[in-house]
């Protein structure tokens, strides 16, 4: 830094203005400071810089389920906005949702000398152990079961839901069936719940739903059951993928889409505009989750954050083919 310092003409003050980003520095001296941190081929490291400032400007997060569209496309926003930030990311993808995993991963981040942690903490399991695991670092989590512990992202499921499945009744059908997710998941139940309220409302009759685990293997095979059923004309399915073997299990049952049986998925995944029939589906913005979670995040670490922060991001019904317009039924539905 002292010979950065003399070959710019400036104090070694000035040089770490320029390293940390303050604002108080002219840009002409700032470009001047990095003209000859490149001509001597200066970088600063990530431990010095640690010990200087007592932060690390790393970021860890702790992700379940990462290949799912949900998950990583929250990641990528998180990705994004700390990019901008300054701040490097560290990221564990966790398999196991059990408390052991959960207090190791933390443990892992904070042997990395992370600033914070963000916890994409889909299961009620996983936001119990990120409680009892005392880390004495700033979190920000997605979904909302945790209390005021942390501060909180998510989006509006159950709106979304409710969105959906009174879309369907208005088109004309007396119910709605639902294909959920998996017990213990945060946004499967409170689609569930949003589901339930709609035909609550409406006076319709509610069958019990039938739980799948996010796959398109477990739609399809949940979905044979629904196409056999001859008085099962909509389906909301919890997620796109799951729709997506719901729409093959209808389809080789002779069952036609829209006209036969209605179907709205969840997600909006970047597939469901070009199956066939195209997906209607309720839209969540997850860039937008992850750049709040990470706002959030500096929030806490650089500014003075509110207490007991809750965001939601709201939804939107996507409508395409696969509910069609006006729900009349078959030929033999209609006649009988």
């Amino acid at each position: 830094m002292a010979d950065v310092a003399r070959r710019a003409g400036v104090s070694g003050q000035t040089v770490s203005r320029v390293l940390n980003d303050h604002p108080r520095v002219r840009p002409e001296t700032r470009e001047r400071v990095r003209a000859a941190m490149r001509e001597l081929g200066y970088r600063p490291t990530a431990s010095a810089r640690t010990l200087a400032s007592g932060r690390s400007r790393t970021l860890g997060v702790i992700s379940f389920d990462a290949a799912r569209f949900g998950p990583a496309a929250t990641l990528a926003g998180i990705n994004e906005a700390a990019q901008e930030a300054g701040y490097l990311v560290s990221t564990i993808a966790l398999t196991a949702a059990d408390q052991a995993a959960v207090r190791g991963a933390v443990d892992r981040l904070l042997g990395q000398g992370a600033d914070g942690i963000i916890a994409i903490a889909p299961q009620r399991s996983v936001g119990e152990a990120l409680v009892e695991a005392d880390h004495g670092r700033p979190m920000v989590t997605l979904d909302k079961s945790f209390g005021a512990r942390f501060p909180v992202v998510a989006g509006d499921s159950a709106s979304g839901a409710r969105q959906a499945t009174e879309h369907l009744l208005r088109l004309g059908h007396r119910t709605v069936r639902h294909i959920a997710g998996p017990v213990g998941w945060i946004a499967a139940e409170a689609r569930v719940d949003g589901w339930r309220a709609a035909l609550r409302d409406a006076g319709a009759a509610a069958h019990e739903p039938l739980f799948g685990d996010w796959s398109a293997d477990s739609g399809y095979d949940l979905g044979r059951s629904v196409a056999h059923d001859p008085d099962a004309t909509a389906v909301f399915v919890s997620n796109d993928q799951m729709a997506v073997g719901v729409l093959r299990a209808l389809h080789e049952a002779g069952r036609r889409v829209p006209e036969d049986v209605g179907v709205i998925g969840y997600d909006d995944i970047p597939e469901a505009a070009h199956l066939l029939p195209p997906l209607t589906t309720v839209r969540t913005d997850f860039t937008e989750i992850g750049r709040r979670c990470l706002s959030l995040m500096l929030d806490q670490l650089e500014r003075t954050p509110e207490p007991g922060v809750r965001v939601t991001i709201p939804t939107e019904l996507v409508v395409r083919e696969s509910c069609g317009h006006l729900f009349r039924g078959s030929a033999r539905q209609t006649q009988g």
